[in-house]
């Protein structure tokens, strides 16, 4: 096969990351990585520390809720363990802290507002519970599944920055400035099609209820950057899209539901996400 052309502007950075990540086709390989900060409902601002705000103690009457993001989380783990481990790779789990208020995380202080956040430097997530009470009241995405949704998207984030991914974004985006929305909406993107596959693994194995899956698709475009800036400044803005829009979020949680397969989640490839 003959070499490649190389474009300039995205085109070209973006057959340049395909090429270092996934080496023929292929999701899983390997690496790791920093954070990689985006505006957005996932990432962390900078902010002056303060002190966790661990959650209450006994009773607790998030009790039921922490019990299920625990096996949500475990669940999500344990399927990208199986991933790398039929590629000869190790996965090592991402920590999980939960918090009301604000938090001290690697990535710098975070307040409620920031919403549920992976951070790469600590390789951790973490959760305001609030954040799933906000999800059905004020994004109108009620159910478990839209929760789940959130902690498998999350998780993916993880699942980036063992492979590198993370990585590579960063440095592609340092590079081209211009570049950064563009890699973070595919970078986003992907995690959502990441998700989608663990959904898929809930169906497979009779998890999955009745009108779970419509919950699961109703908080990705309820999250989409379009829906968000329409609901709280009355007019979209493309040029600053991050995550991607609502129908962008939903075609690849449901391309990684149907496909069931993480090579599917090539969003760096494709000419148009």
């Amino acid at each position: 096969m003959g070499a490649l052309p190389m474009g300039g502007g995205l085109a070209g950075i973006v057959v340049m990351l395909v090429l270092a990540l996934l080496g023929g086709g292929k999701i899983l390989g390997g690496g790791g990585g920093s954070s990689f900060p985006v505006p957005g409902f996932d990432q962390v601002p900078a902010a002056a520390p303060a002190g966790d705000q661990p959650l209450p103690g006994a009773p607790d009457p998030d009790a039921k809720l922490v019990d299920f993001v625990s096996f949500v989380l475990d669940d999500v783990q344990t399927l990208w363990a199986e991933q790398f481990r039929a590629t000869g790779e190790s996965y090592s789990d991402a920590k999980l802290v939960l918090f009301t208020s604000a938090v001290r995380s690697g990535c710098g202080q975070a307040s409620s507002a920031t919403g549920p956040f992976y951070c790469q430097l600590d390789r951790t997530v973490y959760l305001d519970l609030e954040f799933f009470r906000e999800l059905s009241r004020r994004f109108q995405a009620p159910g478990d599944f839209a929760q789940a949704y959130v902690i498998a998207h999350e998780i993916a984030h993880h699942v980036q920055t063992l492979l590198g991914i993370s990585d590579r974004v960063r440095e592609l985006g340092d590079r081209n400035r211009d570049d950064v929305n563009e890699l973070s909406v595919r970078q986003e993107l992907q995690a959502d099609c990441f998700a989608g596959v663990w959904a898929y693994t809930t169906y497979r194995r009779g998890i999955l209820e009745a009108g779970d899956l419509d919950e699961g698709l109703t908080a990705a475009a309820a999250i989409g950057d379009d829906r968000i800036q329409e609901t709280t400044t009355g007019r979209v803005d493309p040029e600053s899209f991050t995550h991607g829009t609502s129908e962008q979020r939903v075609k690849w949680f449901t391309r990684g539901f149907q496909s069931g397969d993480a090579d599917s989640c090539d969003t760096f490839a494709a000419d148009k996400v």
